[in-house]
């Protein structure tokens, strides 16, 4: 497995990892025969690795116990790999990360797998990505998603905030009367597929924010934008989704006693 950040993911990079893994034994050149000897034929299954049995009309094949399945049979191992022509190994690997991974993506590394038996060669190394999450930035697909707060002002005037991207920050129009759970969306600031090479968008979900820690004259000024706003009708044309909501309470509570 291979970590990487949110940014590392999205931009790529170089990185060097450590592989514990078989490579062909030196001393025998893989054959696992002590240096200057061969491995003969198995006279069981005559280098097949499989013998045949006959059980009444039935014959069933079955690996063969003289050679273990190998087809061959070392009489004197080599000492350094114990006659199996192959040693354990840690590797320095160095893996190119292509800008767009994600969690699940597979690098494959040709020829840096495990060597095989008896001096064949090597298989291929599989590298699996896996993205830590982020703190801002949640990701799905090519989008990226993050909440910005919004203080209540700003939200009902309107005006510039700054949001961040991977990029840096950048300015965001925020438009008047903005409720909170309003998407933005910045297009182009996602992240660029790492197979169509097509770029995502960002999308800013605002979430307004109740301000906390007041002082007497603020509460003051919230209490006269109350107060200001009126009963009625004027609750209606200031905040209709409130007005709304305790209409539909008293119609369900009006259709109950009827």
């Amino acid at each position: 497995n291979l970590e990487l950040s949110l940014e590392e993911a999205v931009k790529g990079k170089s990185v060097e990892i450590r592989v514990p893994t078989l490579v062909g034994c030196e001393v025998c050149d893989g054959s696992g025969a002590k240096k200057g000897s061969k491995p003969t034929t198995c006279p069981t299954c005559h280098g097949q690795g499989q013998v045949q049995m006959r059980q009444g009309f039935f014959a069933v094949q079955q690996t063969c116990p003289t050679c273990s399945g190998k087809g061959q049979i070392i009489s004197d191992p080599c000492k350094a790999c114990h006659g199996e022509g192959r040693v354990q190994k840690t590797k320095t690997l160095s893996v190119k990360v292509p800008a767009g991974v994600d969690t699940g993506d597979r690098i494959r590394l040709t020829g840096e797998g495990e060597a095989g038996e008896t001096g064949a060669p090597p298989g291929d190394l599989y590298v699996q990505v896996h993205v830590r999450d982020h703190k801002i930035f949640t990701r799905e697909g090519n989008n990226l998603y993050c909440e910005v707060p919004l203080s209540f002002t700003r939200a009902a005037l309107g005006g510039e905030i700054e949001v961040p991207t991977l990029e840096g920050k950048v300015k965001l129009k925020v438009t008047a009367e903005t409720q909170t759970g309003k998407m933005f969306r910045l297009r182009g600031k996602g992240v660029k597929s790492v197979r169509s090479g097509s770029v995502g968008d960002l999308i800013c979900k605002v979430v307004i924010e109740t301000p906390v820690n007041l002082s007497s004259r603020q509460k003051e000024l919230l209490n006269e934008l109350e107060e200001s706003m009126g009963t009625g009708k004027d609750v209606a044309k200031n905040r209709p989704k409130e007005s709304g909501f305790f209409d539909g309470v008293k119609k369900f509570f009006d259709d109950l006693t009827h």
